[in-house]
């Protein structure tokens, strides 16, 4: 069930996009599906579009037919697709009387990969073939296929082997998700593109990410809770593993207290001042009972106290009150009185450090219309389609460019959502029109398609073609809201009534549409004439807590 709904980071051999689309489109529900898979994922067989019609045959959606009735017996576990070397061999043996030892020469060709081998096995096995009294037509078009699966077949004895470890790593991550994705971040901690990918993955399987702690976190991702993984200080930019390894033993003799605590008991010839900023922008010193620009404006005090403390501890001073002040907790201090960081700067100094927001996110609170207009993510941004698609982002970085062809000034974006990072490009002539709208740190739609010339490609470059900040779409009463029920569940009129009246105080742009089904296929979908509301968070709440959790969403008007 991971697999056929396409939860494949992190799982052996199917991380691909090509993987976890085949995987779901097949809907894998055995062992043998995964073997297949594995098989039929080479350019051999792609290029062949063998994937394609093992998928469409296992599903029922074409038939299956077989080159010739003896070959039922070898084709029937993959529905008279060629997918395997021992296949290769078997047909060899059955249809051209290759003895074994024969065949395996041919499946040695194919495995080499060597063309010239494998035409010249090939003909053997046509010639062969007619001798055994079978049709040219036949031979020369199992030949064929044969040639065709040489470029990348794969043997089954491989592909069974990979699809253990595929199935062991898809078991763990099913039945031990927070281990599993706290293993998985720790192996990729220094890749920050991969440390967002999995950490989005973890969230989408439930689990609770919670940021950094100079009081709980190691060098690795941990579990520390049900569901819940603590962030790993290894990756966090500027902070070793010697200073975490100081931290950790200074944890032995209890938690830090505060700022002037912890920089007085960790090693700062480890720990720099730039260390310790690090971590406090990370969100690391968050539980020492302050907030972070408090922090930020007490460090140098806090670090010039603990110096000279440690100072005197290596040239073996002592106080006039000797070892009562080494083992006495420190004098209480206050933290200056000063505002927060705004949410804006705690999240870039945050992105600062550790590659990207974690204690929030610029597009949370647009979080429905990132889900309801844009038709991609980041992660398949550069997916080319003939079709125009949109996405959902906030501009992270934006680079101004001259074009040496026409001399004028076009843009690159860098764009971030929930999923990753990805680029896009903005043309001069459209970037003449939208450069007020695409600026740096915004949240916006972008729509755009791509060039027929990178059709085929890898990686197609986004080109940008229309903006709109998203914050204009609730404005504009593009967001509505549905209120949805079923004839068996439906709320009670007083709680229609009341649902009624809330959307009445609460009067904007946004259309209220009633959707009704009699659980029977029967739907009925109704636009309120007179009813438009300013959709947020706090009515959404209120109407849930009157209907239903599942009775309420938001939706795209018309």
């Amino acid at each position: 069930e991971l697999l056929r709904d396409g939860r494949t980071a992190g799982v052996f051999q199917f991380e691909s996009a090509l993987a976890t689309d085949t995987l779901r489109a097949m809907r894998c529900d055995r062992f043998d599906d995964l073997v297949a898979t594995n098989a039929l994922l080479r350019p051999g067989p792609l290029d062949a579009g063998m994937h394609t019609v093992f998928i469409k045959r296992k599903l029922g959606q074409e038939r299956v037919t077989y080159p010739h009735p003896s070959l039922q017996g070898i084709l029937e576990p993959t529905y008279g697709v060629i997918t395997y070397q021992e296949q290769v061999m078997r047909i060899a043996n059955v249809l051209a009387g290759f003895s074994l030892a024969e065949a395996d020469v041919l499946r040695k060709a194919v495995g080499k990969k060597d063309e010239a081998l494998i035409k010249q096995e090939v003909g053997r096995f046509v010639d062969r073939a007619m001798a055994q009294g079978h049709p040219r037509r036949l031979a020369e078009e199992l030949g064929a296929q044969i040639e065709t699966f040489g470029r990348y077949g794969f043997n089954k004895s491989h592909s069974v082997a990979y699809s253990v470890l595929s199935y062991q790593t898809a078991w763990l991550k099913a039945h031990y998700p927070a281990e599993f994705m706290a293993a998985l971040l720790s192996s990729e901690i220094g890749n920050t593109d991969k440390v967002v990918q999995y950490i989005n993955e973890a969230r989408e399987l439930g689990l609770e990410v919670l940021p950094p702690d100079v009081n709980e976190s190691g060098f690795k991702f941990t579990v520390v809770g049900e569901n819940r993984l603590r962030f790993g200080l290894g990756a966090v930019r500027n902070v070793g593993a010697g200073v975490i390894e100081s931290m950790i033993t200074a944890r032995q003799d209890g938690p830090f207290h505060d700022l002037w605590d912890f920089v007085g008991r960790i090693d700062l010839r480890l720990g720099n001042r730039r260390v310790i900023e690090s971590l406090i922008v990370a969100g690391a010193c968050d539980g020492l009972g302050g907030h972070r620009r408090q922090y930020l404006e007490a460090l140098d005090t806090a670090l010039g106290e603990a110096q000279l403390r440690q100072q005197e501890r290596e040239a073996g001073q002592s106080s006039l009150f000797g070892e009562v002040l080494a083992t006495s907790k420190p004098a209480g201090h206050n933290l200056p009185d000063v505002p927060p960081l705004s949410e804006a700067e705690r999240l870039t100094r945050e992105k600062e450090v550790i590659g990207f927001f974690i204690s929030g996110h610029p597009l949370e609170r647009f979080r429905a219309e990132v889900e309801l207009f844009g038709t991609r993510t980041t992660a398949t941004l550069h997916e080319w389609s003939e079709h125009a698609v949109s996405v959902a982002a906030v501009v992270t970085g934006l680079k101004r460019q001259i074009s040496k062809k026409t001399g004028k000034e076009y843009a690159r974006l860098t764009l971030e959502d929930f999923h990753g990072t990805s680029e896009a490009i903005v043309f001069p002539d459209t970037w003449a029109k939208l450069n007020q709208v695409i600026t740096a740190d915004a949240a916006i739609l972008l729509g755009g398609g791509y060039s027929l010339r990178d059709r085929g490609e890898d990686r197609a470059p986004f080109v940008v073609e229309s903006a709109r900040p998203l914050g204009e779409l609730r404005e504009s009463g593009a967001l509505g809201i549905s209120l949805r029920w079923r004839a068996s569940d439906a709320p009670p009129p007083d709680a229609v009534k009341a649902a009624a009246a809330l959307c009445a105080s609460h009067p904007g742009p946004a259309p209220v549409y009633i959707e009704w089904s009699d659980g029977n296929g029967e739907a009925l979908r109704l636009r309120a004439r007179r009813l438009r509301i300013a959709p947020d968070e706090d009515l959404l709440r209120a109407l849930r807590d009157l209907l239903g959790a599942g009775a309420v969403h938001y939706v795209k008007a018309g």
